[in-house]
């Protein structure tokens, strides 16, 4: 139960670190498209609430992708943290899942792990 807390605890703080990248990434990927950009798109007169919502939502997603596709380390370790994180949460009870799911999580993980020691341009690289 020590292991799997502290490592649980690990695999979170892994986490937030990918998540602090991505937001980095996201914020360079929108001022580069910004600086790309020359005159401000027209607009259509009539909006109704769910389309800015949707549209929000659209645009949060691409520029997630877009940030994402630039950096593949950055979505390889963050694929492996998560898959990861299935195994002490099942150990320590936060959240049950059944044996497959955790045994494909760890071979995702797995996999991660070999593109990383395979490419070494693959292995995320921390400001």
């Amino acid at each position: 139960m020590w292991a799997a807390r502290h490592y649980y605890y690990s695999l979170l703080l892994s986490l937030v670190r990918d998540l602090y990248e991505i937001s980095l990434q996201m914020e360079q990927v929108a001022h580069d498209r910004a600086k790309k950009e020359k005159s401000p798109s027209q607009d259509p007169l009539v909006y109704s609430v769910a389309d800015e919502e949707t549209e929000w939502l659209q645009s949060f997603l691409l520029l997630l992708f877009r940030s994402l596709k630039k950096h593949p380390p950055l979505l390889l370790d963050t694929v492996k943290n998560f898959c990861d994180i299935l195994n002490p949460l099942d150990q320590l009870g936060l959240y049950k899942s059944n044996p497959g799911i955790i045994g494909l999580g760890g071979l995702v993980s797995s996999i991660a792990g070999i593109i990383t020691v395979a490419y070494p341009q693959m292995k995320l690289k921390t400001r």
